[in-house]
């Protein structure tokens, strides 16, 4: 009895290694997508100033 404990515990050990490595992989978080690095909407009205040139050729800024 004493052999088939010592012969199981790797393969236990390997079990718990395994489903604590499972269990933190399902419990992070999301990482941020890709396309979201440091760039901010300008959703205030008045947040960023149009320039004399532009405002006298009659253009605006694109979204």
């Amino acid at each position: 009895m004493a052999i088939v404990a010592i012969l199981l515990l790797p393969v236990v050990t390997m079990l718990l290694y395994g489903m604590d490595r499972t269990e933190d992989w399902l419990a992070r978080a999301p990482k941020p997508p890709r396309h979201a690095r440091g760039r901010h909407l300008r959703l205030v009205h008045g947040g960023r100033r149009q320039t004399a040139t532009a405002v006298d050729r009659g253009e605006t800024e694109a979204a």
